[in-house]
């Protein structure tokens, strides 16, 4: 998403949202308001609603934030409007959390928040003493320089009976509207159920032996992985598809 104070930043879950919020061709810019949470180091959640664990926390250098009617389950991307204590300049924020405030979609992180002040700690401070702020923002499309699309083996998956993957990584303006395994016993694609967020199911038949899957992507478009899961995964494992969307 993309916010400008006049704010602008980008925000995806997924997507997430990993799939992300930036996921739709729509660049209709529109207003809202915006708060913050505080955490020691600024950063974001590993715990959000979206799935990321870890990612959640960290990526995008913790530039985050959680979304309320913006959510859709984890997936989507949005811009920001204030004071003149706002910076003109974009900001580029990832959603990875869902989140509920007064009167407000977005709830940033304290890192994410701040880089919507103009240079100084004068207006930075400014800001947090407001604590709510009105915002404009628009959905952009998600860039992740140096990364492929990766697959991460969600922490309770238990082998053989359960598997979940997160999809971390997922580039451009698309959301991911599938995830499919190829069953070898079966020689057929079968599909995942979508748990939550970013997070993709299997139970019961979960593959044995190295395993192919592909993606599904807005338009209908399938990309498969040139790296298959494999054999002998392990929950919190993540795997390089070698490609992106």
């Amino acid at each position: 998403m993309y916010l400008k104070t006049k704010f602008v930043f980008c925000v995806i879950c997924m997507v997430l949202l990993l799939p992300a919020l930036c996921a739709s061709q729509d660049i209709s810019t529109y207003t809202s308001r915006a708060t913050y949470y505080g955490s020691r180091n600024c950063n974001g959640s590993p715990s959000g609603a979206c799935g990321y664990g870890e990612f959640g926390r960290t990526v995008n250098d913790g530039i985050v934030t959680g979304v309320s009617k913006l959510y859709r389950n984890g997936t989507g991307c949005v811009r920001c409007t204030s004071s003149q204590y706002c910076s003109e300049d974009a900001v580029h924020v990832v959603v990875i959390d869902y989140g509920e405030g007064d009167k407000t979609d977005f709830i940033l992180s304290s890192r994410a928040y701040t880089r919507l002040a103009r240079p100084g700690n004068k207006a930075a401070k400014e800001l947090l003493v407001r604590g709510v702020i009105d915002v404009e923002y628009r959905r952009v499309s998600c860039h992740y320089p140096g990364y492929n699309l990766m697959f991460k083996v969600h922490e309770q998956s238990k082998y053989p009976n359960y598997l979940a993957l997160v999809v971390l990584y997922a580039e451009g303006i698309n959301d991911i509207t599938a995830v499919e395994l190829y069953l070898e016993n079966f020689k057929q694609w079968r599909g995942m159920r979508r748990a939550f967020g970013a997070v993709w199911e299997m139970s019961n038949q979960v593959p044995s032996g190295s395993t192919k899957l592909r993606f599904q992507v807005s338009g209908n478009k399938w990309v498969e992985s040139k790296n298959d899961l494999p054999a002998s995964w392990n929950a919190g494992a993540e795997y390089d598809s070698d490609i992106q969307l």
